[in-house]
């Protein structure tokens, strides 16, 4: 499917993309969401917090939603997403990847950029409700990477799975990680160093024998995380290895249900690679938009509802009908 040409004009101050990307996760507010919070137990041991919303009336369409590197499912993108869903007739299902509620998880592992199948897990426990005929996945950053691999990963989808959306997608993990290296990204690479390494020194308190202090306290930049935990803790050589198996560019050819995926051009986070036109072109089940502006999970828009908000409702209706 070819370039998905893009409408969004915001107002003069978010076309900069870091103020885009500051204002919307720092400012941004949103009320009014009720959420029910369902633990799902897994196979190893481990366990998940979802965060339930209903829309008004009775619906049988839900959709799952996503949230970034070191998000949970009460940041504002995910409850904008939740209060637009519902007030569209959607009930939704906020994911907390491990670690992510508020309460450290059981095991040394945690998430991961292509941790694919926890996501296959709440797909088939929603399905095992039979409450819902039309199922749907919305993944912003870290999260649209997990559910694109997911979708293109080969496995049988479920019928009732009918369309992904993908906003603000490290498509190329490497690239992303290089990018936030660079000194235009060092207040954002900075935050989530701190989260990161402060769940890695309770990772330590509790399985002293992975992980030694001296390791931790070498940690100077996201790719050294990645090299001294996530790759290690999860069955990767090395943090290259990690990026090159699940940067969903590669799986996105294989795609067969209707994907969007929406990059805004001034996205500090992703380079080139982060970008696939030449998939988006020969995958006609694969749609690419990439506006001018949005930042990194920004897109604001007016009534505090954001552009892609509105725009991943638009593409859900119309794969629906």
């Amino acid at each position: 499917m070819p370039l998905v040409p893009s409408n969004y004009r915001p107002p003069f101050l978010f076309r900069n993309g870091h103020f885009s990307t500051i204002y919307s996760g720092v400012f941004r507010k949103i009320h009014g969401v009720v959420q029910r919070r369902e633990r799902l137990e897994l196979p190893d041991g481990d366990f998940l917090d979802l965060d339930w919303g209903e829309s008004p009336s009775p619906t049988q369409k839900v959709v799952i939603l996503l949230h970034g590197l070191e998000g949970d499912a009460q940041r504002h993108y995910i409850t904008g997403s939740a209060k637009r869903l519902h007030q569209s007739g959607y009930d939704t299902c906020a994911v907390n990847f491990r670690g992510c509620s508020g309460e450290p998880n059981r095991r040394y592992a945690s998430y991961h950029s292509g941790s694919t199948a926890d996501l296959e897990e709440v797909i088939h426990h929603i399905i095992g409700l039979n409450r819902y005929q039309e199922l749907y996945v919305w993944g912003y950053s870290l999260g649209g990477n997990v559910a694109l691999k997911y979708a293109g990963e080969g496995n049988i989808l479920p019928k009732a799975l009918k369309a992904i959306v993908g906003v603000s997608v490290p498509c190329d993990l490497k690239n992303a990680c290089d990018q936030l290296l660079q000194s235009k990204n060092v207040l954002y690479s900075q935050r989530f160093k701190r989260h990161l390494l402060g769940k890695l020194r309770e990772k330590h308190r509790r399985f002293p024998e992975r992980i030694t202090p001296s390791q931790i306290e070498a940690i100077v930049t996201l790719k050294d995380f990645d090299d001294a935990y996530t790759a290690p803790a999860h069955g990767f050589k090395d943090a290259l290895d990690y990026y090159a198996r699940c940067s969903c560019n590669q799986f996105l050819p294989h795609i067969s249900i209707p994907a969007l995926i929406l990059n805004a051009k001034n996205d500090s986070f992703l380079g080139t690679p982060c970008y696939p036109y030449e998939a988006a072109y020969n995958n006609p089940s694969l749609y690419l938009e990439v506006p001018d502006f949005g930042g990194h999970v920004g897109f604001w828009g007016r009534r505090n509802i954001s552009y892609a908000e509105d725009r991943a409702l638009s593409f859900f209706e119309s794969t629906s009908l």
